[in-house]
């Protein structure tokens, strides 16, 4: 069962009561009775940085050799054109 996060509607204090996802939110505390209100937490994860978005999963200019896809090849080759291009007239 989950574990939530609900706050004493009077004092402040916060309590961490376990319930399961179907049942209502309290609204006052099991033992004591006093009245509580659910407090929305942040996650206990938090994914930061690249290769969490479906567009950083794709293969990259120096992974396209090892995708085994062949559409992901001609476009890892027509990406390292640009080099070229910055040899000549830009």
């Amino acid at each position: 069962m989950p574990t939530y996060l609900y706050k004493n509607t009077d004092t402040g204090e916060i309590y961490e009561l376990r319930q399961s996802m179907r049942d209502d939110a309290y609204t006052a505390h099991p033992e004591s009775g006093v009245p509580v209100k659910r407090v929305l937490a942040r996650p206990g994860i938090a994914f930061k940085g690249s290769g969490f978005y479906a567009n950083d999963s794709r293969p990259r200019e120096k992974s396209g050799d090892g995708g085994g896809e062949g559409k992901s090849a001609p476009k890892a080759e027509s990406k390292g054109s640009p080099s070229s291009k910055g040899g000549g007239e830009g």
